[in-house]
């Protein structure tokens, strides 16, 4: 078969009935440190996580909590040092002929709309490269579906036009095209509208779950805006040093968020009635992770003589935690939540029908 045959098959094999499309199994990325002697840094420490069809997962956290790592791995674009990336129950094959085929089925949306477009190519040429890259057929045809599904109508009024010619939410619309235009199963998007105007993050987020509803598209969104999450996410991944530190519905993690971590990020959101919670000190060092609890060095539950009250303190500052499942699908209720103060508190919480 030749290479132009094989890029117009379909992407991968069928899914798996009820199965993930994406999923990650104990991922670990490492960058080395500057020096031969200098240790390496873990950006993913180990993350478990399932996307099902048709579902939006946000991985949210402050920056260098690893959470755009972990997208470039879903994506192909990072290898794991450790554990798998696993597509349609199959893991992910690192040979050129097998991440091209990938790439068409998991496509990127980066934040920075005019970055990421050619400004001497037109609307047409941007979102037809990867038609020509994947040498696919009824090339206008596609660019002009994909561009009317962005809501660019009609498609030909901007087939000429360039990235200077259009506002920043058609920008950020060309580039969701050129996504769409190889009918892709996965959009993993960075921040996507971190650099709009708040009038223009209604209508892109309106359009990727317009996406989800016509194709059945499942996304990952890459933020630290958390009210982004809770407008468009099925499920919320706090990320911190590295891992996923809680993992639930957007209601239960806003409603009651039981990792210190994710009660400090959602203190300071404009509408929150939390008193604010400012963390103190930087991330530590992904060379250097501390012992126990990785967040501890921070955790303001621990410098309040909270945990020590509960009989965790010594677990947090020396005890490891597990690594959390992907999906309540392994047997786990959701919320999850790595926290040996939330688990000491599970622990005394009475049972439903015991008093």
């Amino acid at each position: 078969m030749s290479i132009a045959a094989a890029d117009t098959a379909a992407p991968q094999p069928a899914p798996h009935p009820g199965g993930p499309v994406l999923s990650a199994r104990d991922v670990v990325v490492e960058f080395a440190g500057r020096g031969r002697s200098a240790a390496r840094a873990r950006a993913v420490d180990g993350v478990n996580l399932d996307i099902e069809r048709g579902e939006i997962v946000a991985l949210v956290g402050e920056s260098g909590c690893g959470k755009t790592t972990l997208a470039r791995t879903l994506m192909g674009l990072e290898r794991p040092a450790q554990g798998e990336v696993r597509f349609r129950g199959e893991p992910l094959s690192y040979r050129m002929r097998a991440l091209r085929r990938y790439r068409r089925a998991v496509q990127l949306v980066l934040q920075d709309p005019m970055g990421s477009l050619n400004p001497h190519h037109t609307v047409y040429d941007a979102v037809a490269e990867g038609v020509r890259i994947h040498r696919l057929p009824d090339e206008e045809r596609r660019v002009a579906d994909a561009l009317s599904r962005c809501g660019l109508r009609p498609p030909h009024r901007f087939f000429q036009r360039y990235p200077h010619e259009l506002s920043g939410g058609q920008r950020q619309r060309v580039v969701i095209a050129g996504a769409l235009v190889l009918d892709p199963v996965v959009l993993v998007a960075d921040e996507p509208v971190a650099s709009l105007d708040a009038s223009v993050r209604g209508e892109i987020l309106s359009l990727v779950l317009q996406l989800r509803e016509d194709l059945g598209l499942s996304s990952i969104m890459v933020t630290h805006d958390l009210g982004l999450a809770w407008n468009i996410a099925d499920r919320l991944a706090v990320m911190y040093l590295g891992r996923i530190v809680e993992l639930g519905t957007p209601e239960q993690v806003f409603a009651a968020p039981q990792h210190p971590y994710t009660r400090a990020l959602l203190s300071v959101l404009p509408e929150s009635e939390r008193e604010p919670i400012v963390l103190t000190g930087e991330p530590p060092d992904p060379t250097r992770i501390p012992s126990g609890c990785r967040f501890h060095p921070r955790c303001q539950e621990l410098a309040s003589g909270a945990a020590a009250k509960a009989g965790v303190a010594g677990a947090c500052t020396g005890t490891p935690l597990a690594v959390l499942p992907a999906s309540a699908s392994e047997g786990h209720a959701a919320p999850q939540v790595a926290c040996h103060l939330a688990a000491a508190s599970s622990a005394r919480t009475p049972s439903a029908g015991n008093p």
